[in-house]
């Protein structure tokens, strides 16, 4: 008789049998008997997959464990592309982007297609070939996004040559990865996606999208009449967008809101305080502001002579004020409106929920591959669950999945309803492990009973990807513990962060009236502001009929419920977990 397939490094019980092998063919088997009672998958061919057997000539020492998906088929091909932070890439300390992508299926483009681009700093344009100035362009693009548009422009170039009619597109990023993953978005918005080998034609429409005066508009609609296709976005979920982009802070068309996204998922840090790493959220425009941007009677349309085209002339918001606002971000967002207001209306589902941590605790990197625990798990989790939540059809190795912590047989068929979190008393935050002063590192100069520096990990260590595999506790066990990890402030993990605290820089926010107000300070470690909070019996009856159950009205507050876990510990000084960002409405807490 054929046994289990030994797996390296898994647990074994007395026949030794791999309890890794066991436990994952146990849910593959409750997984396909779920999905064959199921109504939304009809496809049991393919579902019918998930079993599989070896034949008795086999050699079990030659055979790897089988690799089961779920969903186990999809109606739609996925596209799933993914951008990573500034200066990520496959390297001893992943981000959250590389962990998702590991947990993708990748092996048959016919289900499923899947797009790494590895962070801003990490590789420059093709057209740089000498070698110091690949490295200046490198220093540039690390230091204030000098590449942006060859990253937005090669992801284009992806979903150019792969999409196909009835395709579903998933987009990903972290960080100013995020704000690349929205500019996509917003191209893909203003200008269409072009057909097939249309290479030649991909920078002139990245020109058109940036370009936010009457005439860029204007041409940028003929240009996706003419030559492009309308394509949706079927899912956006991004880390910690932030908004220090370019050298002079420009917004790029639809990044702030962009009505052809479904579903737009967004987690972002409590915890964060550096001037360059502000939050950027998506935009709700309000009612009055939508009315004013449309087409009066008297002005319907407006003829723009050098293009004898015709666009729609928006009338500015009461709220504008030269003085206070910046009148190119006005102008665009009245342009955007009025844009939308050519469509058929459509509402996106968005969700932006907060997490403890600074930058790299919400969007990963902060610690090495092979820690057992961190703050970056929880929104790794978060997303990928909202993914099954969406019907997004993305399919997830299931091993992968139990090893980030999810029972795979809770989120599919059906996600199911998390259990509530256990309250406990005398819990402890546990200490950051010791690690080289931030000035060694500058130097180069060895550390003695420090952890070694990530850069001077040897080529084994880097390679070891992933932790081994081992049963996973529930679900709810690995929030608790991943809670409790430790946060990593970059302002006390390197003072040089201080340099540009002290530098008076310009600062925009939106008051609560509505009115935009700009002034020139210097950051000193603030911390972030969280904008639009109302109290829940602010949100009056009128305003919450307009958004049904699954739309979650603008001004509320959403913090993940593993923030009431930190909240409820201590560190070895006894001293309690006070969030960052400042709460002015009890929130609503996200599972």
């Amino acid at each position: 008789m054929s046994t289990s397939t030994p797996v390296p490094g898994h647990p074994r019980d007395s026949t030794g049998r791999s309890m890794m092998t066991d436990t994952m063919a146990l849910r593959a088997e409750s997984i396909r008997e779920a999905a064959e009672g199921s109504s939304c998958h009809s496809d049991t061919t393919a579902v019918e997959h998930t079993r599989y057997s070896l034949g008795e000539n086999t050699d079990q020492r030659d055979a790897a464990p089988p690799r089961i998906f779920v969903p186990p088929a999809n109606q739609h091909r996925c596209l799933v592309l993914c951008f990573d932070g500034t200066g990520d890439q496959f390297d001893a300390d992943n981000s959250n982007i590389v962990q998702l992508v590991s947990a993708l299926k990748k092996d048959d483009r016919t289900k499923q297609m899947v797009y790494y681009q590895s962070g801003i700093g990490t590789y420059t344009s093709p057209k740089i070939v000498t070698p110091v100035a690949t490295k200046i362009s490198l220093i540039l693009d690390a230091m204030i996004a000098w590449n942006l548009g060859a990253h937005v422009m090669a992801g284009y170039e992806f979903l150019m040559q792969n999409y196909t009619a009835n395709d579903r597109i998933c987009i990903f990023g972290f960080s100013r990865g995020a704000y690349i993953a929205r500019s996509l978005a917003g191209m893909i918005h203003k200008v269409g996606l072009l057909p097939v080998d249309n290479h030649q034609q991909v920078p002139f429409a990245y020109k058109m999208y940036k370009r936010t005066d009457a005439t860029g508009w204007a041409q940028s609609t003929a240009f996706k009449k003419a030559f492009c296709n309308d394509v949706n976005i079927d899912f956006l979920g991004v880390r910690d967008t932030v908004d220090s982009v370019g050298l002079i802070p420009r917004r790029l068309p639809f990044t702030a809101s962009n009505t052809i996204v479904r579903t737009f998922r967004h987690a972002i840090s409590l915890d964060e305080r550096r001037a360059k790493f502000k939050p950027n959220l998506w935009n709700f425009p309000s009612d009055e502001q939508k009315i004013r941007a449309q087409a009066s009677p008297r002005v319907a349309m407006h003829a723009l002579p050098k293009h004898h085209l015709t666009f729609p002339r928006p009338a500015i918001p009461v709220h504008f004020k030269p003085s206070t606002a910046s009148e190119e971000d006005m102008k665009q967002s009245k342009f955007e409106i009025a844009y939308d207001g050519h469509r058929a209306p459509r509402k996106t589902d968005v969700l932006e929920v907060w997490f403890a941590g600074c930058h790299c605790d919400v969007g990963g990197g902060s610690v090495r591959n092979g820690t057992r625990h961190s703050l970056a798990r929880i929104p790794l989790r978060w997303m990928i669950r909202e993914c099954f939540k969406a019907d997004t059809g993305m399919m997830f190795d299931v091993q992968r999945l139990d090893e980030l912590g999810f029972d795979p047989a809770s989120l599919y068929p059906v996600v199911r309803e998390r259990p509530p979190t256990p309250v406990f008393e005398n819990a402890r935050i546990a200490p950051r492990p010791p690690r080289a002063s931030w000035l060694r590192t500058l130097l180069g100069v060895p550390s003695h009973g420090h952890a070694a520096p990530v850069s001077s990990l040897s080529p084994d260590v880097v390679n070891c990807t992933f932790p081994p595999a081992t049963p996973m506790d529930s679900e709810v066990q690995e929030d608790i513990e991943d809670a409790l990890s430790p946060m990593y402030d970059q302002l006390h993990l390197n003072p040089l962060w201080w340099i540009l605290e002290v530098i008076p820089m310009r600062v925009r926010s939106q008051r609560r009236d509505g009115q935009w107000v700009s002034k020139l300070r210097a950051n000193l470690g603030r911390p972030r502001t969280i904008p639009h909070q109302r109290p829940h019996e602010a949100l009056d009856a009128d305003r919450l009929r307009r958004y049904d159950r699954e739309h979650k009205p603008p001004g509320s507050l959403y913090v993940h419920r593993s923030v009431k876990t930190r909240l409820s510990a201590h560190d070895d000084a006894g001293r309690y977990y006070v969030h960052r960002a400042y709460f002015r409405a009890e929130p609503h807490w996200v599972d």
